[in-house]
């Protein structure tokens, strides 16, 4: 004890230095004492009851010789350090209120008389937590004071009024009140002063300009950027062993994803071949990307891992082993996360900051992850979202509508929901399906069989084989499979894939050949023999379908009436939609079709009969569509990361003077933005006008007019084209409107999320006055809404002609 208390004093003496030592020294003592403690009672801790806690301390030793002894000498360091303390106290740059809370908290110590052993653990604990977060604000207000004076400026800050930083004002009155509510002010140098608080809004976050006295050597800010390093260039990898290193172990979720991904290494190198040849040696940028995999982390609870062995969903592992291979093979610099441990680790921020911001620059270009990373990093991280958000893409397989993802309209308009709110572009929620173009399309792949392994399915398909869709035992208990059941099983043989561990689920009839969970490469040579894949309702949206129409299979899928929504159906209920699904699999219903697949009421018998006569009379090669390649997944992704910025500033487009001059010197209209397009009621963006830098190009560009209570996505579809989010900032004025010559008696600018948009019968005309609000979900039966539609490359909806 005398040498810990020489270490102690030099540690003390330091702190009058610099805040930082203190901190480390005042833990240490915490951290010595309750160990000191535990071992000192070590032997009475053994002579517990039979069944009691470990952490039960019997009647006996509360009063014991030796308790009372570590107690005086963990008081007796206290001692020492209220000492140092009120030497501190009588620093020039103490301010009268600092000395007040060291008298508070002397006096608060000395009063301390806890009645029992564990009650003063627990007080000598915070009374020393405490303690060192008063002592930092302390020497802080003090050194930023010195520093002030000695820059030769007031010590009494102004708050700035500069339009360039309006929400300044009101940022400052929000510290003054609530600057104590998180230790993380405390650690960049908050004390409660205007000072403080300016340079802290100005350096740490952004909503205030930086004070003309201070250093700005300090780290930057979105308005200070710093110079950025020289580019690099991508380079496509085809040897899979870093990734597969990098992906980890321990779990059988991350087995499952190394067995995917080695199993479908060589057809990864042949697309990266065939992409390499198509792009002919453009420059690509290599990206730093972290990939942060919130849903298996223990943090989130990982209730996927346990269920991979078990029939559990498996849909978004396969998806993000896509991901992460895609992102490797396309030769970005990645890193991947497992745990809040490894993100803190990757983002250099110290574990037990709160949700204190990021300071400086972020170390990564992307950062991919879910929802449940994404509050990960709100909850744990140092990562400001507001700063930071840009380079975000959260990986989500049903989408996020606009109206669900802007906080404050979400919250007065009924869309709140568990998910969305996170005020992100919604082209940076990434999903399974395109199946809502607001967002983009991530996919996933299936693999692809080459010439030789189609024509041998062709040869061995059983025509009376059928495949059930459900691997759970949950699945089967659909009311009335029984009768569509028994008039499958009257054309066909029935098998099953339906996990059990010691019996046979009693959901499953008797008639159905069940096979238990079968490994993947046994999974598919089952569906190389089937003639169909048939799916009772759920799961929807799976990645199966695409493989049994891959393999050769016919998919027959329910059809639902009334479709199921958030509305009317429990599954979708709280997710950020408002989706209407009209069968199990949209999807294959939409882009893909009969003959692979076929959409029937499976509460009509005659129907149902009259569907697996069809499939048993049809013959249907394998089938994949290009999008759920591995080279037309490569193509997407390669084509998001050169052209999706959300960092870069992208102001309302206001449409500039209409004309030039003419050849005599004069002037002459250019004419309107947008022209009729040939063989379509569409209107497109004229040839004479230079159009502004946008990705997808304009060139892409379909403007169209949705009926009364259709939505844009209805209304592209219709014309054939798809919706494009991007294009809503271009028609988003008088301009489009003359061009499609509506009517307004009055146009105004709103925050809706059905704008821009026009009423027949009043009139009225409505601009979108809010970015974040685009949508082509949206829709209204009072209002017919302008459509930014484009076209699109063939087997790749993601991606317009002109967009590689």
């Amino acid at each position: 004890m005398i040498a810990g208390s020489t270490d102690a004093k030099i540690m003390v003496r330091r702190c009058l230095v610099t805040f930082k030592p203190f901190r480390i020294f005042v833990v240490g003592i915490g951290f010595f004492s309750l160990c000191f403690l535990m071992t000192s009672l070590g032997g009475q801790f053994s002579a517990k009851r039979l069944g009691d806690s470990p952490f039960t301390i019997r009647t006996e030793v509360l009063g014991g010789v030796e308790s009372r002894g570590v107690l005086r000498k963990i008081s007796d360091m206290l001692e020492v350090i209220l000492k140092r303390m009120d030497s501190l106290s009588k620093l020039d740059n103490t301010s009268t209120t600092d000395a007040k809370r060291l008298d508070e908290l002397s006096s608060a110590i000395n009063r301390f008389q806890p009645a029992s052993l564990v009650e003063r653990i627990q007080a000598i604990a915070q009374n020393v937590s405490n303690m060192a977060i008063r002592v930092e604000q302390i020497l802080q207000n003090s050194m930023v004071q010195g520093r002030v004076l000695r820059d030769g400026s007031s010590s009494q800050c102004e708050v700035p009024r500069d339009p360039r930083f309006p929400e300044c004002p009101g940022k400052v009155d929000w510290m003054r009140a609530r600057w104590t509510s998180d230790p993380c002010y405390a650690f960049y140098g908050v004390d409660g002063s205007d000072c403080s608080f300016l340079i802290y809004l100005s350096e740490v976050e952004w909503f205030c300009p930086p004070l003309a006295w201070r250093n700005h050597s300090s780290p930057p800010t979105q308005h200070t950027q710093p110079a950025k390093p020289p580019k690099r260039q991508a380079a496509f990898r085809t040897d899979l062993s870093v990734l597969l290193d990098q992906v980890g172990t321990g779990k059988e979720s991350l087995s499952f994803m190394k067995r995917r991904i080695r199993r479908l290494a060589q057809q990864w190198a042949t697309a990266a071949n065939r992409l390499d040849a198509k792009l002919e040696q453009q420059w690509r940028d290599q990206k730093k990307v972290l990939v942060h995999v919130g849903f298996l982390t223990e943090e989130s609870g990982d209730v996927f891992s346990p269920k991979v062995l078990k029939g559990g969903p498996l849909g978004e592992m396969v998806q993000w082993a896509d991901i992460l291979t895609a992102l490797h093979v396309l030769g970005h610099n990645l890193k991947i996360s497992m745990s809040v441990k490894e993100l803190q680790g990757f983002l250099g921020v110290p574990p037990g900051r709160g949700s204190c911001p990021l300071t400086g620059p972020l170390p990564f270009d992307l950062i991919y992850t879910d929802y449940h990373g994404l509050q990960q990093m709100k909850q744990h991280m140092g990562l400001s979202l507001k700063k930071h958000k840009c380079h975000i893409r959260v990986i989500d397989t049903f989408g996020t509508e606009p109206a669900y993802n802007h906080e404050e309209y979400a919250t007065l308009h009924g869309y709140r929901t568990n998910w969305g709110y996170w005020n992100l572009n919604a082209r940076q929620y990434m999903t399974m399906f395109p199946h809502t173009p607001d967002n983009s399309f991530m996919g996933f792949v299936s693999e692809e069989l080459n010439e030789t392994e189609k024509r041998s399915i062709q040869q061995n398909k059983v025509n009376n084989m059928a495949v059930v869709y459900g691997k759970e035992a949950s699945m089967w208990k659909l009311q009335g499979k029984e009768s569509f059941l028994q008039i499958l099983h009257r054309y066909m043989e029935v098998h099953g894939t339906v996990y059990y561990e010691t019996q046979r689920p009693p959901e499953v009839p008797a008639f159905v050949k069940n096979h238990g969970l079968l490994p993947q490469h046994e999974l598919q040579q089952l569906l190389r023999k089937a003639k169909l894949f048939i799916g009772f309702g759920f799961p929807y949206e799976g990645p199966a379908p695409l493989e049994a129409i891959a393999n050769g299979c016919i998919f027959l899928q329910p059809k639902f009436n009334p479709p199921h929504s958030s509305l009317n159906h429990e599954f979708f209920r709280g997710k950020p939609t408002s989706r209407e699904v009209f069968s199990q699999h949209p999807y294959a219903e939409q882009y893909i079709g009969r003959p692979h697949v076929m959409t029937v009421d499976y509460n009509n018998s005659v129907e149902f009969d009259s569907a697996i006569k069809e499939i048993m009379r049809t013959k249907v090669e394998p089938y994949l569509p290009y999008e759920y390649t591995c080279e037309g997944m490569l193509e997407r992704v390669h084509a998001y990361i050169q052209h999706q910025d959300f960092c870069a500033p992208e102001p309302p487009f206001i449409p500039a003077n209409l004309s030039r001059k003419g050849s005599a010197g004069g002037s002459r209209m250019m004419g309107p933005l947008f022209v009729p397009l040939p063989n379509t009621t569409a209107l497109g963006w004229a040839s004479n006008v230079t159009a502004p830098p946008a990705w997808p190009p304009l060139s892409s560009l379909r403007l169209l007019v949705s009926q009364e209570g259709q939505s844009c996505v209805e209304a592209c579809q219709s014309a054939g084209f798809i919706c494009e989010p991007a294009h809503f900032r271009f028609i988003n004025n008088k301009e489009a409107l003359r061009g499609l010559d509506v009517q307004c008696e009055v146009v105004d600018s709103e925050i809706n999320h059905i704008l821009p948009a026009f009423s027949v019968v009043r009139q009225e005309c409505g601009l979108q006055r809010e970015p974040l609000l685009f949508s082509c979900a949206g829709h209204s039966p009072k209002y017919r809404r302008l459509c930014p539609c484009r076209d699109f490359r063939h087997g790749q909806v993601a991606l317009c002609r002109d967009c590689l």
